[in-house]
């Protein structure tokens, strides 16, 4: 692995989502205007926004950056741009780590934009310090990006890229204790939703919106959310072919 192949690969993809407008503000712009609406939607119930916007900064973007992702990544398969990119002196390793580092940036950038959106010109009162509550939504963010990059392998057209947000993604979301508590689901559902990333990122960010307080299930949330973002990366690598399937 080289650090200048790696960031080659990083400005490319850079470069190409510079001149594709439309997945720029679906990353940047989606996840702020889903709590907008939000916001009002629930205007009538006070107190509910700031209960469930908090967690919300997260798991929106989890869910734009797993879906922009895995079809960009597809894209690459498909197109044969990956298997060119494969016949040239380049490690795995440094063509994932581009790929990663590109989408880290744009998940930084939507992560502070839901953030700045949802807690300054919403409103949204939290309990714990406004740079925990970012730094958990670029957490999330990331880790939906290397889910993204790890699931695109299984898809043969962005039609079968996009079913994956209701294969893997929406039963997380069901089942994290966002619309339901998990102590009242089936012991089963309790026991699944244990194996699922989001089930962490959700309590994570629980923590630090409504308790404020950092405490030992907050940092085994954390590791729980890095520890499963490395091993989609490298599951992402081991599925990098030389030949396009």
């Amino acid at each position: 692995m080289t650090g200048r192949a790696t960031f080659a690969t990083a400005r490319r993809v850079l470069a190409q989502l510079r001149h594709d407008p439309r997945t720029v503000v679906l990353l940047l712009a989606v996840p702020a205007v889903l709590l907008v609406l939000l916001r009002y939607v629930l205007d009538g119930q006070p107190g509910v926004f700031d209960r469930v916007g908090g967690t919300l900064i997260g798991i929106f973007p989890f869910v734009t950056m797993f879906l922009v992702t895995s079809i960009t990544m597809l894209r690459e398969r498909t197109t044969g741009t990956l298997e060119r990119l494969m016949t040239m002196p380049l490690a795995k390793l440094d063509l994932l780590a581009g790929y990663g580092i590109a989408f880290a940036l744009v998940a930084v950038l939507q992560a502070l934009v839901a953030s700045l959106v949802a807690l300054w010109l919403l409103g949204l009162d939290v309990a714990g310090p406004t740079w925990a509550v970012v730094a958990l939504a670029v957490a999330n963010a990331v880790l939906g990006m290397a889910f993204g990059l790890f699931l695109s392998a299984f898809a043969r057209s962005e039609f079968q890229a996009v079913q994956f947000m209701p294969a893997f993604v929406l039963p997380q979301f069901l089942l994290c204790g966002l619309l339901v508590p998990r102590d009242a689901m089936a012991e089963a559902l309790q026991v699944l939703a244990y194996c699922l990333p989001l089930t962490y990122a959700y309590d994570a960010l629980q923590q630090v919106t409504q308790v404020g307080e950092a405490d030992a299930a907050l940092w085994l949330d954390v590791a729980v959310i890095t520890g499963a973002t490395l091993v989609a990366l490298v599951l992402g690598a081991a599925t990098l072919r030389r030949r396009t399937a």
